[in-house]
């Protein structure tokens, strides 16, 4: 693969995940697609490219391009109390993507390689909400902090990783991604 062809493949996944995290979902609680669109990155460009394509997601909501959800842009949504999530989709990546690298792409390795990126991200961004929360608001314990940061998301966030995986198994069936 040549850099013009990583170039477009990364760009192609900023994409997915800018498009996804505008995609607001109405339910009891609201929720993005943003997730799906990092698993399915993870799944289908490895590590470096997936990490690399998080990266440049991340350095375009910094400098202001509004990417994140509710088109929101910024340092200061990095630096506000769930910016620990968006950082967090670094680690769940480089989780995911490396699980699936060392065990192969069969749906029960890439199910538990997403649940487990999904469980990096929920203990990064769930540490970082609880400390910045803390500075602005005051202390909260871990449990008030997952009922309001993780248990609601947890159904929502295992159905687009099912949805993730048949589409990373679609798209690698028909499209020649190198992971390396």
């Amino acid at each position: 693969m040549n850099v013009s062809e990583k170039i477009v493949y990364v760009a192609l996944c900023v994409a997915l995940i800018t498009i996804c995290s505008w995609i607001s979902l109405p339910f009891a609680i609201p929720f993005t697609l943003q997730t799906f669109a990092v698993f399915v990155t993870a799944g289908l460009m490895g590590v470096r490219k997936g990490v690399l394509s998080i990266l440049v997601y991340i350095l375009l909501g910094a400098v202001g391009v509004p990417v994140f959800a509710g088109f929101r842009a910024g340092f200061g949504v990095l630096a506000g109390n769930t910016g620990g999530y968006l950082i967090g989709f670094v680690f769940s990546v480089i989780v995911t993507a490396g699980i699936i690298r060392a065990f192969g792409r069969k749906v029960t390795v890439m199910a538990l390689a997403m649940v487990a990126g999904l469980l990096v991200c929920y203990a990064f961004g769930t540490a970082w909400f609880m400390y910045f929360y803390a500075a602005s608001a005051g202390t909260i314990g871990l449990f008030t902090a997952l009922s309001w940061c993780v248990f609601p998301f947890i159904i929502p966030d295992l159905i687009k990783i099912a949805i993730a995986i048949v589409v990373v198994r679609r798209v690698s069936q028909n499209v020649r991604i190198p992971v390396r």
